[in-house]
């Protein structure tokens, strides 16, 4: 899409900078992420974000900006968190380390009821990480919304420079989207984001990349890789879409995709690779050992299974990417190796060798692609399933025991919230083992089995999820039938955690 007028969000490595991408695309801007050191690259925007980041403008690297040519562009700027910070010391003020790291819930209490805070309450609710705070104030500098203690957390310099240290993008901060809509309504005509637009785009830029190589498209049912696979097709590219049943998936997974894949037309190659997998894992409990031995494994037999393959496509989403701060230029910090995030990936990309068109999108902007192409409902809205399957779901080491009674315990779980109707109010939801046994009582006797966590969460976009709070029959009765019919169970917790702090997955 042609870079005029469009939104430029300039990224200094926070967790949720793309969410500031996605959050703008929803209401119709275009936007786009640039790295700081590539702001005369930003061709003729129309709009400025500053996102947040991981370090403090105190330290000796931080990352800085130039700020003649980022007034040189003449347009409205918006600094987030480390952003606002940064034009703070731009414009003459200064920042200070905090005692306390300021991270969660708070209120925001707008001085100014126009402009950035036009329609917004008088409290609300935002979200705040960051372990800086302004200190002293530019002269031309206008506090235009403080918290409950009365500390500014929203400036303004000048008429078209604003700063806000909460982070408006994620879903805590209760009217943060009227927040960013606010500033772009500050912006006059800004380039539009369609959906079809950017499918398009998409398409033309696999076939310049691809031209007639031989590409692989790892697929797991998933509706990532599916969406891809489905691309991949419609653009016509000579693909060959392989399925690798890892010993790692859910019960009765591989005749599911094998029926999804038919049903769109797509051939599909299954590989059963279970054994090769768990003898590689057997005896591995470290996390980021297991993530890569799997992502490695993946290489391994794509390769084996088509071996003059010259490209990789994986369906992986801006999320693997920003956990796994695995861009070069990146500036966040690691959560997470994800498996298409390995050592050999970034190797292969390096030599441009992996093709990861949905690289930018979020899970439900997935689907909104997918929709365009014709993908059937059911398939698009299930759940998520990561690429590293039930490993990242049994903390420890895996045994085909433990494997086995997560497989039953999820099944039972999707089953029963499919057929009470909250399977469609879930975001993604499953049943993992918790590896330590305890004692209980089952036939009068005494038990010494495992735990199964249940987990469902509602989110947008996997950087923030809240739990699901299911009705306590529902839940009930998926205790009794997993205490009942699985064998190794003996105890079922519910998870009530939230991400953060948390994550969706246990590993």
């Amino acid at each position: 899409m042609e870079e005029i007028n469009h939104v430029a969000v300039l990224d200094f490595g926070s967790q949720y900078t793309q969410l500031i991408v996605r959050r703008v695309r929803e209401l119709g801007c275009f936007a786009k992420l640039y790295q700081p050191e590539n702001l005369s690259e930003i061709g003729k925007p129309g709009a400025i974000i500053l996102s947040g980041g991981p370090s403090s403008t105190s330290d000796e690297d931080a990352p800085d900006i130039d700020f003649d040519l980022l007034k040189s562009y003449q347009v409205p700027v918006l600094g987030v968190c480390y952003g606002m910070q940064l034009l703070n010391i731009k414009f003459g003020g200064s920042v200070k380390s905090s005692k306390h790291r300021e991270y969660g819930q708070a209120g925001l209490f707008p001085v100014v009821t126009e402009g950035l805070y036009a329609d917004i309450s008088a409290e609300s609710q935002v979200w705040m990480s960051h372990s800086d705070t302004v200190d002293h104030l530019a002269d031309n500098c206008k506090i235009i919304a403080k918290n409950q203690h009365g500390t500014p957390v929203s400036l303004q310099w000048g008429e078209t420079f604003y700063g806000i240290q909460f982070h408006p993008e994620v879903t805590h901060s209760h009217e943060g989207t009227q927040i960013l809509k606010n500033f772009l309504n500050t912006c006059g005509e800004l380039a539009e984001f369609k959906i079809e637009d950017f499918k398009q785009e998409l398409i033309e830029g696999i076939r310049q990349k691809c031209g007639d190589k031989q590409v692989v498209c790892g697929v797991s049912g998933g509706v990532d890789s599916t969406v891809l696979a489905v691309l991949l097709n419609e653009a016509g590219v000579n693909v060959q879409a392989i399925y690798v049943d890892q010993g790692l998936m859910r019960k009765n997974e591989t005749a599911e995709v094998e029926a999804n894949f038919k049903r769109m037309g797509v051939p599909i190659t299954v590989v059963d690779a279970s054994e090769r997998f768990l003898t590689a894992l057997a005896g591995e409990a470290d996390p980021e050992k297991k993530r890569k031995i799997i992502g490695n494994m993946f290489i391994d037999v794509f390769w084996d299974a088509v071996g003059n393959a010259e490209m990789l496509a994986q369906g992986t989403l801006y999320p693997d990417v920003i956990e796994s701060a695995s861009n070069e230029n990146s500036k966040a910090s690691t959560i997470k190796t994800h498996h298409n995030r390995v050592d050999r990936i970034l190797e292969m990309q390096k030599e441009g060798k992996v093709l990861e068109p949905l690289a930018e999108l979020f899970k439900d902007e997935v689907r909104e692609l997918g929709a365009t192409m014709g993908i059937d409902a059911d398939i698009l809205n299930r759940h998520p399933f990561p690429g590293p399957g039930l490993a990242v779901r049994c903390p420890g080491d895996l045994t085909k025991e433990k494997l086995d009674i997560i497989r039953d315990c999820d099944a039972i779980f999707i089953e029963e919230l499919k057929s009470s109707g909250w399977y469609e109010k879930t975001w993604q939801a499953y049943a993992g083992l918790i590896p330590v046994k305890t004692v209980g009582v089952k036939g009068d006797e005494r038990s010494y089995e495992f735990a199964t966590n249940l987990r469902a969460v509602i989110s947008e976009d996997a950087m923030t999820a809240d739990w699901v709070d299911l009705p306590t029959p529902l839940l009930r009765k998926v205790s009794s039938r997993i205490l009942n019919e699985v064998d190794g169970i003996n105890r079922v917790l519910y998870d009530i955690s939230s991400k953060p702090p948390a994550s969706i997955e246990w590993e």
